[in-house]
């Protein structure tokens, strides 16, 4: 065949090929983190099949899920320089079809004129290294109704805080959630949100976040020492503290956990996996950094 000819036939099927080949390589995940377990400080509540505590785990984070609340009761991941790039943000808000079928199915569009944010957990910011991970997100099941204030002020100024410590020589875990019922958005105070097909979702009163600081990454539970800070925040789901400084959250973790347990009557343990003579003293320590 005449080289020109050849071009001329090849180039329509090899160009879409390669195009693809291009996009589906920025989809897959960084071959580093195939091991990773955002689980590794514990399974908070024991998680499993209950729909009260139902676990989802995903490549991205994992999470304990709460059909009876629409919401997560809270969402655990890991955080360090291989999640971060420059992929952009999706915005891609959906309901999360790995949930079984009897658990309502929370959609993208249910919390319209509710006066509450769409507010992630796991932040799309700590997921840019791929397209696909940012993307995951946006499942609704990262998800709680934030009211504008705290989810776009002392929230996101916790959410950047915590980046701002990812470093080559750092690695963060990070347990976030919510609990309580009723909350005030732009709109004015609420226990539920009803959505158009029926549901119920759950306006939690507060949100809570846990931070492990690591100073060896791939580490898990077995770097965790005396020394390890570690951050503990429990803060109203109200207007009024968008210009609130989050450290005037802080409190211990044996205190949120006993605020937790008390508000759910579920056992809250966050870092399980780390030895409990080292848990007595930084659950029992206040962040004053």
């Amino acid at each position: 065949m005449h080289k020109s000819k050849f071009f001329k036939f090849i180039l329509p099927i090899a160009l879409p090929a390669a195009v693809f080949a291009i996009f589906n390589s920025v989809q897959k995940p960084l071959t580093a983190q195939t091991n990773v377990n955002h689980l590794a400080m514990g399974n908070p509540t024991n998680a499993g099949s209950s729909t009260n505590n139902l676990l989802l785990s995903k490549f991205q984070y994992a999470t304990s899920h709460n059909c009876f609340r629409g919401t997560p009761n809270w969402v655990s991941w890991q955080l360090n320089t291989s999640w971060l790039g420059s992929a952009p943000r999706q915005d891609d808000f959906r309901a999360d079809t790995t949930l079984p079928s009897g658990c309502y199915r929370v959609q993208g569009t249910d919390y319209t004129g509710s006066g509450f944010d769409r507010g992630h957990m796991t932040p799309s910011a700590d997921r840019t290294n791929t397209v696909a991970n940012n993307s995951a997100t946006f499942f609704m099941t990262n998800i709680i109704p934030q009211a504008p204030d705290n989810n776009q002020g002392v929230w996101a100024n916790l959410e950047n805080y915590t980046r701002s410590l990812v470093t080559s020589s750092t690695e963060l875990y990070v347990i976030a959630g919510s609990y309580g019922t009723g909350g005030t958005g732009s709109n004015g105070a609420r226990n539920t949100i009803t959505t158009p097909t029926g549901g119920t979702i759950t306006v939690p009163a507060r949100t809570y976040k846990v931070i492990v600081v690591l100073n060896k990454p791939n580490s898990g539970a077995g770097s965790v020492t005396t020394s390890t800070r570690v951050i503990a925040v429990d803060i109203p789901n109200t207007q009024g503290v968008r210009n609130a400084n989050w450290r005037s959250y802080r409190i211990s973790v044996d205190t949120l956990e006993s605020r937790l347990t008390s508000a759910t009557g579920t056992t809250y343990n966050f870092l399980s996996n780390v030895p409990s003579s080292v848990q007595n003293v930084i659950e029992a320590r206040v962040d004053n950094l």
